[in-house]
């Protein structure tokens, strides 16, 4: 008699014994053996078999772009509308280009070190210059780095940005500096060199000049002054309104011989293929439309500083 199968109270059968002796041996093997892969096999084809349908479906309600898109339709009206926006920039560029000739800004900022020392220099003391024509090479005028003579407007914007920057220190001097009040100086410096220039093209076209001076000429030009009005607000706070009288009144002769003799080869041009009785009566009045846009200088240069120096 069993001792185990007595202390329990019941005896175990045969083929219990035998069942409990298997399951004992097969748990060592089954503990490395992995068959989770073979089990779930036709469970994962099934469940992804009935993924499929469900997921499509799925897509094609919570996501209508994917359908859009692979719309012929709507590709086509993609590709139309890309079509309409290049067109559109090219329209604004071309119009652009008419009223503001971007190409051509970038001749009048092509200076180097060497041109803009030169030119300073020109502008301060122009009466030893000798030689005023403006080179070409093949009808187009060079690079003003190769020619002292050629309008730039690299330095009557920085002239311009200098100005304001002296004209906020001499007003600081005063106790009288804020950013409104050195907001209005700019605006109207900027606004009495557009009505310059704005007047002498009204001047030229009531004259009937036929001349090759663009609108960016006549605004580099004008904006030459802006070097003179500097010294003198900077020799004024440094040695006082003396020099400030004085340094000016050399800056406004400069700036007169200048423009006398950059503008007469300009507007004086057209008199050679003339007659002489046209030439003549039409010399006169180009001689005072030069003078009275050399005159104009000096009158904005003293005009727009003489109330910085106290």
């Amino acid at each position: 008699m069993d001792y185990t199968s007595t202390q329990s109270g019941f005896r175990q059968q045969p083929n219990m014994r035998l069942r409990t002796s298997l399951v004992d041996g097969s748990e060592g093997s089954q503990l490395f053996e992995d068959t989770s892969g073979a089990a779930s096999g036709p469970q994962k084809g099934f469940s992804n078999q009935q993924a499929g349908p469900q997921a499509a479906a799925a897509a094609a309600a919570g996501f209508p772009g994917q359908s859009i898109l692979s719309d012929p339709m709507s590709n086509l009206a993609m590709a139309y509308g890309s079509s309409l926006a290049s067109q559109g920039r090219e329209m604004v560029d071309k119009n652009l280009d008419r009223f503001i000739p971007i190409s051509k800004l970038k001749y009048y900022f092509a200076v180097d070190t060497v041109y803009v020392g030169k030119k300073l220099g020109l502008l301060v003391f122009p009466y030893m210059h000798d030689n005023w024509e403006v080179s070409y090479q093949q009808d187009t005028p060079v690079a003003p780095r190769f020619d002292v003579n050629a309008p730039d407007l690299y330095i009557p914007a920085m002239g311009f940005i200098t100005y304001i920057l002296v004209a906020g220190l001499a007003l600081g001097t005063q106790n009288k500096f804020s950013p409104e009040l050195l907001g209005v100086q700019a605006s109207s410096a900027l606004v009495w060199l557009i009505m310059e220039v704005l007047a002498v093209l009204l001047s030229l076209y009531l004259v009937t000049v036929n001349t090759d001076l663009t609108t960016i000429d006549l605004l580099a030009f004008s904006g030459y002054k802006y070097v003179g009005m500097i010294v003198g607000v900077v020799a004024g706070l440094l040695f006082g309104r003396p020099a400030y009288y004085l340094s000016l009144l050399w800056c406004c002769v400069a700036i007169f011989v200048f423009m006398i003799r950059t503008l007469r080869l300009k507007l004086l041009s057209e008199a050679a293929a003339e007659g002489r009785l046209v030439r003549g009566a039409r010399n006169q009045l180009r001689m005072y439309l030069t003078m009275s846009i050399a005159a104009a200088q000096p009158i904005f240069m003293f005009w727009l500083t003489y109330h910085l120096i106290r």
